[in-house]
């Protein structure tokens, strides 16, 4: 275990890398792009119910499909879109016109080594800052203590 880790095992807050200014400005250049029908690497822009504002909350996601599922893994882990999905249980994935209505189930840490491992495999070169000391070729134990801090749902779009 990377000493990184171990420092955030020892806080009793959740983990969660607030995005710097800089980010905040690319999260909005993707989504926007997104909203308009271009995707990065194959990035879509995610809505979800604001918890307390119950105003839609808009911010970029990397859906990943893995084993014929569709998955929204949280890099930064118990972000401000996680606590909201957490309470709504859905939302919506946009690129350009085409806009999927979905309900989730968030895995428990159980499950959640083989889709972070595949999630680390594709998206690993853009998030590799939020799983410090961690890579898809870490071993199952390393993964599974990196799960504990990063949410994963798993997608169910509506038809």
């Amino acid at each position: 275990m990377s000493s990184s880790q171990s420092q955030r095992q020892a806080s009793p807050e959740p983990y969660y890398v607030k995005a710097n200014a800089l980010a905040v400005r690319m999260n909005g250049l993707v989504g926007w792009l997104a909203r308009h029908g271009i995707s990065f690497a194959g990035s879509a822009e995610l809505s979800v119910r604001g918890r307390k504002s119950g105003k839609m909350q808009r911010v970029p996601v990397n859906p990943h499909t893995y084993d014929g599922g569709q998955y929204l893994v949280s890099a930064r882990g118990n972000s401000q879109w996680v606590r909201n999905m957490r309470v709504a249980g859905g939302g919506e994935l946009r690129v350009g016109r085409k806009v999927q209505e979905f309900t989730v189930v968030e895995l428990p840490d159980a499950e959640k080594l083989p889709v972070l491992r595949a999630y680390l495999e594709k998206w690993g070169w853009e998030v590799k800052q939020y799983f410090p000391g961690v890579t898809a070729r870490s071993s199952d134990d390393e993964l599974v203590a990196a799960g504990a801090d990063h949410p994963v749902f798993r997608v169910t779009v509506r038809k």
